[in-house]
């Protein structure tokens, strides 16, 4: 078992995995940045020597979900030390897991939670609360905080089944659930969004419906392969003629 301050110092050290990056072995650096407190406890002399140019090998994976990864590898490495590891090897658990990994953080984090953390700023913004970008913040850091600080605690409690852990969470569907909130939040703020516009506009309340045919003109538009930059433009280009 590693020392509890070792452990805090792997900790501290884990969102700096993408502090230096090369083309050939990508987050290589990052990874034995990270580990070198324990790998420095547990092996010594060539040892030592041999698992830094282990951990030297090509790794890329999304920097959120690097915490079970190189928490299990952490268990992992304590049973090589000891004679006692299964039929699963480091390196070969690195680059099993590290892609699988990095899709699940990709379609999460980036596709679904950011952006209905930005949803939900926007909502705030709506409101007059001047702290939008702190909300955001809040929203967005929190979940990922989470996840590196129980992902490192878990996979080396658990080791290699912490794989199985983080497949119950179902991320790739939490991020479709994530989509479908952000699309009903951004819905609800462009209702409220045209709702003031009319009123600062002394228009009839009637013509908020009328923006309502936008949707299924831009859709075609977006169907017949316009740019989206161009729908945009046109957007904003209509919304200046009508309030102008």
């Amino acid at each position: 078992m590693l020392p509890l301050g070792i452990r805090l110092r792997i900790l501290l050290r884990l969102p700096l995995l993408q502090a230096s990056w090369n083309y050939e072995r990508m987050q290589s650096l990052g990874v034995l940045y990270i580990l070198y407190p324990a790998l420095r406890f547990i092996y010594r002399d060539g040892d030592l020597v041999l698992a830094c140019q282990r951990h030297l090998q090509y790794f890329n994976t999304h920097p959120f979900m690097a915490g079970p990864i190189l928490g299990t590898t952490l268990a992992l490495e304590e049973e090589r030390s000891l004679h006692t590891e299964g039929t699963l090897d480091v390196d070969e658990f690195k680059a099993m897991i590290m892609a699988p990994f990095a899709a699940m953080g990709d379609a999460f984090f980036w596709g679904g939670l950011r952006p209905l953390s930005a949803a939900l700023a926007l909502l705030v913004a709506a409101a007059g609360c001047w702290w939008a970008p702190l909300a955001f913040l809040l929203f967005f850091n929190l979940p990922h905080g989470w996840a590196l600080i129980a992902g490192l605690c878990g996979g080396y409690r658990h080791g290699s089944g912490m794989i199985a852990r983080v497949q119950r969470y179902r991320l790739p569907d939490l991020a479709v659930r994530c989509k479908e909130v952000t699309a009903l939040l951004l819905g609800a703020l462009s209702a409220v969004l045209v709702a003031d516009a009319l009123r600062a506009a002394e228009a009839a309340p009637a013509w908020g419906p009328c923006a309502l045919l936008l949707v299924p003109l831009l859709g075609g538009l977006a169907r017949l392969g316009v740019s989206n930059l161009i729908l945009i433009l046109l957007m904003a280009a209509t919304l200046l003629v009508f309030l102008g």
